[in-house]
């Protein structure tokens, strides 16, 4: 085009040049310049002269029947593929744990380490519930999982290596391990980018929107129903998408945070902490932060919600304490199995590669020592693999903890039978315990209507129950004084210092706050909180009471006959 415009170039000569342009805005720009330097065209048909409209009209022409014809080729041909699609035979590429069996078929990998790999994948996100978790414990475990060679364009390799989260997370999101097939998940979009078209590709679709999707084409390895469930599980653990998702299962002691949802406005419940060490929960509505300056709409403490869920929820599931508890049992047995399941594989596939690279050793020509040196030294470094294998195996077994034994087996099925204690057994998390509920929950709405706050609980099954709980009144805690207690400081602030009162109290066992001792200022305080007035010296004599040793003196007698008129209701006495 340059030299065209130039003028150094007479004709164009060119079989089918009107096919060589990438679109006719193209070809249409070559005619035009071909037209003002007054450059000729030729082709297989003839000689043509761009400043004759008639040559201009027919070069047109021919450049639009070219375009029409190259979009119907290209049109025919993305037809001819997504037709091959709506079969379920087109691959482009296979995923790792399958192999493809001729032109349109797929089947698992008959490699065991590969599946047995990829099946613990499902198996700790069914535990944890969380991409993130289970990426985490892997590599804790120092688990590797297994990946094509990208770079390899020639041969089918797999290789393998400790995962990243891209790697956990694509696992847990493809479909193709639930057994279906699906094409069209990813999509491309054009744009006009500092005045060039930019195509960006690799935008995901909404399941709605793709193209073809075949359940139970294949053996997979989890079912499609857990598939769905899981995709569930992941939508609802982000983060900042919006009031309708729950959020992942964190570790406050909030137990049905993102769960609430407020009868009044639709919004989801928030939770807040506060207390000297922020592990007092309130859950409270969003609507402030999304109408600023609008009224607050409801907030409620989260101490006796909790509780009143956490009953529902054991008194419903106490029923299967006792399946739960062997299913624990069958758990722990096979949790520490699974790291040195992959690692005796692993160990396996060594000494594989060990024995070949010995073969491949073995038949070259000992003279031929460029050769036979590299040979020599891929062998030395699969049997270096297999002996960290061995040492890893043995390290692994030396720390293996001993197995459940009765006792232990015991208390398990005995928590099993009393569901209740185990729900507030020490060794429960409030993670454990979130997880139960949302496995039995699926949201709750809560109503306030004055000092009551009315949930309905919608469970997974499609039921709903009805609670009622009273809101905590002001100052009213999980830690506060029982009345008696009360009843006691009131009747003796009448008799005795605030000292005296606090030393009587520690000697009765009594606690106030976390198992907290009575000081003089902490009885001071409780003092002034509910309006008790302090002990004034002779408040006895205005009153005219005596202790027990002055009314002994008074009587004559000796104090222990003045206490068992006491008991026995002769003299009246406090």
């Amino acid at each position: 085009m340059a030299a065209i415009c130039e003028g150094r170039v007479g004709a164009v000569f060119a079989i089918e040049v009107s096919r060589l342009a990438r679109n006719g805005r193209d070809w249409h720009t070559l005619i035009e310049f071909c037209g003002l330097v007054g450059t000729v065209i030729v082709d297989e048909d003839g000689i043509y002269e761009p400043r004759h409209p008639n040559d201009r009209l027919l070069l047109g022409m021919k450049g639009t029947m070219s375009e029409l014809e190259l979009s119907l080729l290209r049109a025919r041909s993305m037809e001819a593929l997504k037709q091959k699609a709506r079969r379920g035979e087109l691959f482009f590429t296979v995923a790792v744990g399958y192999m493809k069996m001729g032109r349109d078929k797929i089947e698992m990998d008959p490699d065991l380490r590969v599946r047995e790999a990829i099946g613990l994948v499902f198996t700790r996100f069914a535990e944890m519930q969380s991409i993130r978790q289970v990426f985490l414990s892997l590599r804790s475990d120092q688990i590797a999982l297994p990946y094509l060679n990208s770079r390899n364009s020639g041969q089918r390799q797999v290789l393998w290596k400790l995962p990243v989260y891209a790697t956990v997370s694509n696992l847990l999101t493809n479909p193709v391990y639930a057994g279906a097939y699906a094409f069209g998940r990813t999509g491309s979009r054009t744009i006009i980018e500092n005045g060039r078209k930019r195509i960006v590709r690799g935008r995901r679709k909404d399941r709605s929107d793709w193209a073809v999707l075949l359940v139970d084409h294949h053996e997979g390895y989890l079912s499609w129903a857990e598939f769905e469930r899981n995709q569930r599980l992941i939508a609802d653990n982000a983060n900042g998408k919006g009031m309708m998702v729950r959020g992942p299962v964190r570790k406050g002691e909030a137990l049905l945070a993102g769960l609430l949802r407020c009868g009044h406005c639709g919004r989801r419940l928030l939770v807040s902490y506060n207390g000297t060490k922020g592990d007092v929960g309130r859950y409270k509505c969003d609507a402030t932060r999304s109408n600023p300056g609008g009224d607050p709409c409801i907030s409620f403490g989260a101490l006796r919600v909790d509780e009143a869920v956490g009953v529902e929820i054991v008194r419903l599931l106490q029923p299967l304490g006792v399946e739960a508890a062997i299913q624990a049992i069958t758990q722990c047995e096979h949790q520490s199995g699974e790291k040195q399941r992959q690692i005796e594989l692993a160990l396996e596939q060594a000494r594989y590669d060990a024995t070949r690279a010995h073969r491949q050793y073995d038949t070259v020509d000992p003279d031929n020592r460029l050769v036979a040196g590299e040979l020599e030294r891929r062998w030395n470094g699969a049997l270096a693999s297999v002996r960290a294998l061995d040492e890893e195996l043995e390290a692994l077994l030396r720390q293996r903890p001993a197995a459940l034994g009765v006792e232990e087996r015991q208390r398990l099925l005995q928590m099993g039978a009393d569901l209740e204690a185990a729900w507030h057994h020490p060794a429960a998390t409030s993670v454990t315990r979130k997880r139960i509920v949302r496995v039995v929950l699926r949201e709750i709405v809560a109503q306030v209507e004055g000092d009551e706050v009315h949930l309905l609980l919608h469970w997974q099954g499609g039921d709903h129950t009805s609670l009622t709980v009273r809101k905590n009144r002001r100052g009213q805690t999980r830690w506060c004084v029982e009345p008696e207690t009360v009843e006691l400081i009131r009747a003796c602030a009448r008799m005795m210092p605030d000292k005296a009162i606090a030393g009587m109290l520690n000697r009765m066992g009594k606690r106030i706050g976390r198992s907290n001792g009575w000081t003089q200022s902490r009885v001071r305080g409780f003092r002034n909180t509910h309006d008790i007035a302090v002990y004034r010296d002779g408040e006895w004599a205005e009153r005219d009471e005596v202790t027990l040793t002055e009314a002994a003196s008074m009587l004559n007698l000796s104090p222990a006959t003045v206490l068992r008129q006491i008991r026995a209701g002769i003299i009246p006495a406090q």
